[in-house]
């Protein structure tokens, strides 16, 4: 989808920050990891490089953009949650995370470190969007999964306050998930284990909320996540990826994540073991080294989602086994 084109003047924002970020920060490449497919009505890059982005705040509804002046990384805001918005700015453009102790020790990882600099791992902070998000992706091609996600945001989600670009939404809340009656979802091509899967998070959703507001340990979210039906380690890290920032989370039972790493890393395809024990030299930052591995060029895109086991699969997945 090619980069939206708005006017060269915005309306005076309700919130606004600029600041200079402790360590080097790309907007385009920190946040583009968030984005759900070129259509995704939650997120856009604009033609100027500025990154759109639909938030969900405490106290209301609100649209960011994203840019650089100078050396500083600017946030303006409208709508009710733009003051929330704009203080949760750096969080989301990565702040907390630490590249400090990271090191490449190999040299392909040492060029992309060192290209890719302002490349951090960040957080939206909102689970029940990131839990949709994994969960629609797994078993499935991302393409499938990122077309669902586009058009059941667009059914569900509140448009975005202005001056969001055409189109975009509002991720929809819980209740909004739960509204989508069974017989749905087979027309937005979910199938009704992943749609059980959902239904059971946006039941949760403050509760599922409560694991990021009360700054549990990583390893509690997991065992939480994990806990639940249709969570599996590899959507209990994608959900840890995208919500929590969580450098260390890897991918068990990708599509490609452990034929990529092994041939780019090693000469060789991995299988999930073989990339666990490779990626031990790195704990706490295994999630890193896989984005660099993307970020430094290898061609093929990841499917992300957990492959499927050999023979014929179920046409709904069954509740309890999720990716």
């Amino acid at each position: 989808m090619p980069a939206l084109d708005l006017p060269t003047v915005l309306p005076t924002p309700d919130a606004r920050l600029e600041w200079v970020p402790r360590h080097p920060t790309s907007v385009r490449l920190t946040l583009g990891r968030a984005q759900q497919g070129g259509a995704d009505p939650t997120q856009q890059r604009a033609s100027d490089g500025a990154i759109w982005r639909t938030i969900r705040t405490p106290v209301g509804d609100a649209v960011a953009r994203f840019d650089h002046v100078a050396d500083a990384v600017r946030c303006l805001a409208w709508g009710d949650g733009a003051a929330h918005a704009v203080a949760q700015a750096p969080a989301l453009l990565g702040d907390h995370d630490d590249p400090s102790g990271f090191v490449p020790a190999h040299p392909y990882l040492a060029v992309a470190h060192r290209m890719h600099p302002g490349l951090r791992i960040a957080g939206s902070g909102d689970m029940l969007h990131g839990m949709v998000g994994a969960i629609l992706e797994q078993r499935v091609e991302a393409l499938v999964a990122f077309t669902s996600w586009t058009r059941l945001v667009r059914r569900l989600g509140e448009p975005a306050p202005e001056p969001a670009p055409a189109g975009m939404r509002m991720f929809p809340s819980g209740a909004a998930w739960l509204g989508v009656e069974q017989g749905e979802w087979r027309a937005f091509d979910v199938d009704l284990g992943r749609a059980a899967a959902i239904r059971w998070a946006a039941a949760r959703e403050r509760s599922l909320q409560r694991l990021v507001e009360e700054g549990r340990a990583l390893a509690d979210v997991d065992r939480a996540l994990r806990s639940l039906p249709g969570i599996g380690p590899w959507t209990s890290a994608e959900v840890r990826q995208r919500v929590l920032g969580d450098a260390d989370a890897v991918s068990i039972g990708d599509f490609h994540l452990a034929t990529v790493v092994g041939r780019t890393l090693a000469g060789r395809a991995f299988d999930d073991a073989e990339l666990v024990a490779f990626l031990e030299p790195w704990r706490g930052h295994r999630y890193r080294v896989a984005r660099l591995v993307y970020a430094g060029g290898f061609e093929r895109a990841p499917r992300r989602a957990p492959r499927r086991s050999p023979g014929p699969q179920p046409r709904a997945a069954r509740p309890g086994a999720g990716g």
